[in-house]
């Protein structure tokens, strides 16, 4: 049964010629079939582990990892930035983040001298306002542009703070040595913007009084007006601006009733923590990794394995169970391709991020530091490609 299944869907969703594969990928990391990682690298304040597996017919999924200077001044910040950003609807969004955001950040942290939390949110608003243009521009030959978004989950460390920014259900976790006991325990640092947790559904209800449909129950999945998970993200202008909720954006996208203000917000949530020398490691995923492990149990995966490679552990663990619940081998699981993939799992992408406290102490916010950027990558088609028109908004 299982196997017609997939041949069912091969004929359904199978991949578009392969003469594009392995294009754009980072010539630090190595690919796996659809599993890209780079099992270890070196940023300002520590080791660093990357690992993307694709489950998309299109890689929605971007990430990168930037250390060194944090802004355009030789006396500016330095630190190490981390960006996991898990697109849904198409490629394009999460795309555009990652070509702009970190050179947004540069930009506002070169005007102030300084990283800080408004740093961090006015990038977060030059991006979506820079995404907004893309969609003006590209409406009347792609309006389903409109209807791509992404979640955006942001870590910078600078000057023995780390920041956390996120829009939507990505996840930041840091692991803490607790010295009485030898634990490491795993603690939870990005506030999460998903409809199926209760405090998301009254905020979204709080702010939209006169709309007792702002979320739905569809499929015993929650949704913002029956449509989508997050209630926070880049793009998804057809739930944030009015004039594109209408023809010739696909039917199942525009809304019966017109609204007046956004429905989606684009207002990041963004906390500081000092680091401590007992702060161990910070994993940054998107929600693919963490609808198969808890934060402890991917915190106690990375304790008690060798840094080297320990990102790709953690995605490969996460497809193990991915393949378990669906009562199938893992390696018949990675027989599966691309597209037919999404049907098991989502793309997952797992970032860790080593704190080195020894290093951390001698270096200060200014020191300068070699620059390191990796990206994380995929089997995909070219930048310029279209996304599949039967889009779907699953985040």
């Amino acid at each position: 049964m299982l196997s017609r299944l997939i041949n069912f869907l091969k004929a359904c969703w199978g991949p578009p010629s392969d003469k594009h594969v392995r294009s754009g990928l980072d010539p630090g990391g190595r690919q796996d079939g659809l599993l890209w990682y780079k099992d270890t690298g070196q940023h300002s304040g520590g080791e660093f582990s990357m690992a993307v597996v694709q489950a998309n017919n299109l890689l929605e999924d971007q990430s990168q990892v930037e250390s060194g200077a944090l802004s355009f001044l030789d006396s500016g910040p330095q630190g190490t930035f981390v960006g996991v950003y898990d697109g849904h609807g198409g490629p394009e969004t999460s795309r555009f983040i990652n070509d702009n955001l970190f050179q947004n950040l540069k930009r506002f942290s070169t005007e102030q001298q300084s990283m800080s939390v408004d740093v961090i949110r006015k990038a977060y608003q030059a991006t979506e306002e820079g995404f907004f243009n893309v969609v003006a521009k590209q409406w009347s030959m792609k309006p389903q542009i409109a209807a791509v978004g992404s979640c955006c989950l942001v870590g910078v460390i600078s000057g023995g703070t780390l920041y956390i920014a996120n829009l939507g259900d990505s996840r930041a976790v840091l692991g803490r040595l607790v010295k009485a006991t030898g634990e490491v325990l795993a603690i939870q640092l990005s506030a999460e913007h998903n409809v199926g947790i209760e405090a998301v559904r009254q905020e979204m209800h709080s702010a939209h009084p006169e709309d007792s449909q702002i979320v739905v129950l569809k499929h015993n999945v929650w949704r913002v007006k029956g449509l989508i998970q997050v209630s926070r993200s880049i793009g998804d202008v057809y739930l944030k601006k009015p004039e594109y909720n209408r023809e010739p954006l696909y039917a199942k996208f525009r809304l019966r009733e017109p609204f007046r203000r956004p429905i989606l917000s684009s207002d990041p949530a963004v906390s500081t923590h000092d680091l401590q020398p007992h702060d161990q490691f910070v994993i940054f995923a998107s929600d693919g990794l963490w609808e198969h492990l808890s934060n402890q149990e991917a915190v106690d995966i990375v304790q008690n394995h060798p840094r080297n490679g320990i990102a790709r552990r953690l995605v490969k663990t996460a497809l193990h169970e991915a393949a378990k619940k669906r009562e199938m081998r893992y390696s018949d699981l990675k027989k599966i391709d691309r597209g037919v993939r999404r049907h098991f799992h989502d793309d997952i992408t797992v970032v860790v991020i080593f704190l080195d406290s020894n290093i951390m102490s001698r270096a200060s916010s200014t020191a300068r530091s070699p620059n390191v950027s990796v990206r994380g990558g995929g089997i995909g088609l070219p930048a310029s490609s279209l996304a599949p028109c039967e889009m779907t908004t699953e985040e």
